[in-house]
């Protein structure tokens, strides 16, 4: 087999640590580092981003990508997946409870309550403020978000132009992006994304500053590819990789976190009454 053949072949879940140790020859000196960064303590890298590991390895980013492509990975998300798996079993993803409905139920509502008792104790309302005054002074407001954070994305559009502020959200991601590059100078792109590091979603945030719109953004971590980009950003989210795969407890925060702009906008937007009216009178003709 060849190396090529050896690189591109499926990764199992149980092995993604010695196909790392089986390629360090192979690697890159920037690749190395950040190799040795992972086999020294994976564990630790499920709570952290992209940015945050090629920081530790002293490379950038786009190294901790090559490494991860290097051996059959399509990024460092899927990873930090491969690595969680490995640390717990899949029969416990979802949950530390012994595996009947009730018990499962139970902890999955109470893992949420905490994540929100969290977010309420170290959001930063500075940030949040600021957010609430470029939304404000924004003639266009465009969302860009996908995977789960996509009908975050949708539901927020929804509920600010019900505000009446000029609003769009589109579910292509081609749309996203050339919408992204028709903003001007005096529009504001919000991007919503848990990790940070969504190639379709930074398409569309890099677009908009190539417009001059400004960047704004609700996600997870404070180090990102995304947060480098943004003039400004709401950090909200919990570390939930150990035991689920896909961003469910961030979803819910971010929701919270999401509510609570449209309600501090609704507060601060001029004649916003006669919106919410406009915005009654259509609903009343959807409902008996």
């Amino acid at each position: 087999m060849t190396e090529k053949a050896v690189r591109s072949a499926p990764v199992s879940h149980s092995d993604i640590r010695q196909l790392i140790r089986s390629h360090l020859l192979t690697f890159s000196p920037a690749e190395r580092r950040v190799a040795d960064v992972v086999l020294s303590d994976s564990l630790e890298l499920l709570d952290i981003s992209v940015t945050e590991l090629a920081e530790r390895a002293n490379t950038s980013a786009a190294s901790v990508v090559r490494m991860c492509t290097s051996i059959g990975l399509r990024g460092y998300q899927e990873l930090k997946t491969r690595l969680a798996l490995e640390h717990v079993p899949v029969t416990h993803l979802n949950s530390d409870a012994d595996g009947d409905g009730d018990n499962l139920t139970t902890t999955i509502l109470r893992d949420f309550a905490a994540a929100l008792r969290d977010t309420a104790s170290t959001l930063d309302m500075a940030s949040v403020n600021e957010v609430v005054t470029e939304l404000l002074s924004a003639q266009r407001i465009q969302l860009a978000a996908v995977g789960t954070s996509a009908m975050l994305a949708s539901d927020c559009a929804y509920r600010l132009s019900t505000l009446g502020l000029n609003v769009t959200y589109v579910a292509d991601v081609h749309a996203q992006h050339i919408q992204a590059r028709m903003l001007r100078e005096t529009d504001l792109l919000f991007a919503i994304s848990h990790t940070g590091s969504t190639f379709e979603t930074l398409a569309a945030a890099r677009a908009a500053k190539a417009s001059g719109a400004k960047v704004v953004a609700l996600t997870s971590f404070t180090r990102s590819p995304l947060t480098e980009l943004c003039d400004r950003t709401i950090i909200a989210g919990s570390a939930e990789t150990r035991i689920r795969v896909e961003a469910v407890t961030s979803r819910l925060v971010h929701l919270a976190v999401l509510d609570a702009l449209h309600i501090m906008l609704k507060q601060q937007v001029p004649d916003v009454e006669r919106y919410l009216q406009a915005t009654a009178d259509v609903l009343a003709e959807h409902r008996f």
